[in-house]
């Protein structure tokens, strides 16, 4: 049998002295744990990006692996700390809805406990440090074998999270940037079937500039040409060939876009 496998996303920053706290207990706990690092580079406290980070890449995952989630705004409050399970899939983390979205991905009906933090706390525990103290504690234990519902009482509520999604209008579909990959591409929450309301050719607005170019891939385009196509989110992407769109239009995250029904006027022709 493989060795089980936990993996961590939070928003520590890589190379940070949390993250290697964090590994530190779940390996004094289950030496032969495999620890898999999706990323510790969510912008600080974004549940969104979480979010959506976690809903794209979890799927992926063999259903065994149990999923280590620390970005938490509200650290040592009474927010609760959560062990999720998604047919299967076991998320633990803070009860700030992160796993809907990828919930909704894998159409799967949650059961949520609520994780008996005094039982599962390690001694000294920290009010600031919960990810360390009990949420790595509590995922170490289920890799070893531990049932979701040992880790407390069924929750009978938590939070949820909606993605926020496109306004279509007649004519028009007002979308936001979702995710900056590391090339710079600008992913959105605007969808292909957003896109077929416009029933007909269409022109995109982003950073002061308009996009009249939709192709199914980047080699397609020239380099340097300003595009845009379906992401492998299956979500519409803008992204420059061979260089950075954020750079170029001085758009991230939360920046907004229109896609408007219209198409370029032809250049006249000469006599």
């Amino acid at each position: 049998m493989p060795p089980p496998c936990v993996t961590l996303t939070t928003d520590f920053g890589a190379g940070s002295v949390y993250v290697a706290a964090v590994k530190g207990v779940l390996l004094s706990l289950n030496p032969q744990l495999s620890i898999v690092d999706l990323t510790h580079d969510i912008a600080p406290q974004n549940i969104d990006q979480a979010s959506f980070f976690l809903a794209g890449s979890v799927p992926f995952f063999p259903r065994s692996a149990i999923h280590l989630v620390v970005v938490d705004p509200e650290v040592g409050t009474n927010r609760a700390l959560l062990c999720i399970d998604l047919d299967g899939r076991i998320l633990v983390g803070p009860d700030t809805g992160f796993w809907c979205e990828l919930g909704r991905v894998l159409g799967a009906s949650p059961r949520v406990y609520r994780i008996d933090e005094e039982r599962l706390r390690r001694p000294g525990c920290s009010a600031t440090f919960h990810g360390r103290d009990i949420l790595a504690p509590a995922a170490a234990r289920l890799s070893l074998g531990h049932p979701p519902e040992s880790m407390g009482v069924v929750a009978s509520t938590w939070r949820g999270r909606e993605r926020e999604r496109a306004q279509v209008t007649e004519g028009a579909i007002q979308g936001k940037v979702l995710f900056v990959d590391r090339f710079g591409n600008l992913i959105t929450n605007i969808t292909p079937e957003d896109l077929q309301q416009l029933r007909g050719p269409w022109l995109a607005e982003i950073g002061g500039k308009v996009i009249a170019t939709h192709l199914r891939t980047y080699g397609e385009a020239s380099d340097g040409a300003l595009i845009t196509l379906i992401s492998s989110f299956n979500l519409f992407e803008i992204a420059v060939r061979n260089g950075n769109a954020e750079l170029f239009l001085s758009c991230g995250v939360g920046s907004g876009i229109i896609v408007r029904a219209g198409s370029l006027p032809q250049p006249a022709k000469s006599q």
